[in-house]
C-alpha cells in the first residue's frame, strides 16, 4: 500500500465524529510509517507506538481500519534510540490538558523527528503551519515558547541542552551567527506523504536520506 493509499484508506475509516484535524495528523503519520514497514510487519517501528498503543489508537480513531492495521503491524518497535526518548518526554512534559492523543501523539513525533528531512515532511503533514498547528493544539506550553519561529527541530534540541545546562551554540545572538540557515531558513519541499506515495507508484528506490 502507497502512502497516499494508506492516507485515504485511514480517512476513509475514521470514527463518526472524531476531530478532522487530528485525524488528518494522524492518518499522515500512520500512512507513512504503513509505506515504510506494513510489509515487513514494522509498522510500529516506524510509527513510534508499540502494537498495543497502536491498537488503542486505530480502535478510538480509525475503527474500520483496525484489524488490517494490526495485520500490518505484528513486530513491536526496538528500543527507542536515547535523543527519541528525550524529544517524547520534552513533548509529553507540555501536553495540552488530559486529552488521550497527547501521550501517542508525544511518542510519534518523537519517532519521527530523528527521520532526516524537515519535521513537517517527516510526519506526512503538508507544511510547516499544520506542524506549528498541531504543536500549539496538543503541545501549547512548549509551541509558544518558539516565539522566533524557530526550526521546529532545531527547537526541541535547544529546549533539550537548555534543561541539561548546555548552551545549543556559542554565537551570543542568532542574528551573530554564520549559521542562521540552518535555525531559521525556510523549510520548504515537497510533502513527503506525496513523494513517497508517487515513488511507490513508480516502483522506484525511496528516496535518498539528505
Amino acid at each position: 500500500m502507497t502512502a497516499d493509499e494508506a492516507y485515504r484508506w485511514l480517512i476513509e475509516g475514521t470514527a463518526p465524529g472524531a476531530d478532522p484535524f487530528d485525524a488528518h495528523v494522524l492518518a499522515s503519520i500512520l500512512a507513512l510509517a504503513i509505506a515504510e514497514g506494513g510489509t515487513s510487519g514494522n509498522v510500529p517501528a516506524h510509527a513510534g507506538l508499540d502494537r498495543a498503543a497502536l491498537a488503542r489508537l486505530a480502535q478510538s480513531l480509525f475503527p474500520g481500519c483496525a484489524a488490517r492495521l494490526a495485520a500490518l503491524a505484528t513486530r513491536d518497535p526496538p528500543p527507542p534510540e536515547v535523543e527519541q526518548d528525550a524529544v517524547r518526554d520534552l513533548l509529553a512534559a507540555h501536553a495540552t490538558g488530559q486529552g488521550p492523543l497527547g501521550r501517542p501523539l508525544a511518542a510519534m513525533i518523537a519517532r519521527r523527528a530523528m527521520e532526516a528531512d524537515h519535521l513537517w515532511q517527516d510526519l506526512g503533514l503538508n507544511d510547516r503551519d499544520e506542524l506549528s498547528a498541531l504543536l500549539d493544539r496538543h503541545f501549547a506550553p512548549l509551541a509558544r515558547q518558539n516565539v522566533d519561529g524557530m526550526k521546529w527541530k532545531r527547537f526541541f534540541y535547544r529546549k533539550l541542552c537548555e534543561a541539561e545546562g548546555f548552551v545549543l551554540c556559542t554565537a551570543p545572538v542568532c542574528t551573530a551567527c554564520q549559521d542562521v540557515e540552518m535555525c531559521f531558513g525556510e523549510e520548504s519541499g515537497e510533502a513527503r506523504l506525496a513523494r513517497v506515495g508517487r515513488v511507490g507508484r513508480e516502483g522506484s528506490a525511496p528516496h535518498p536520506r539528505r
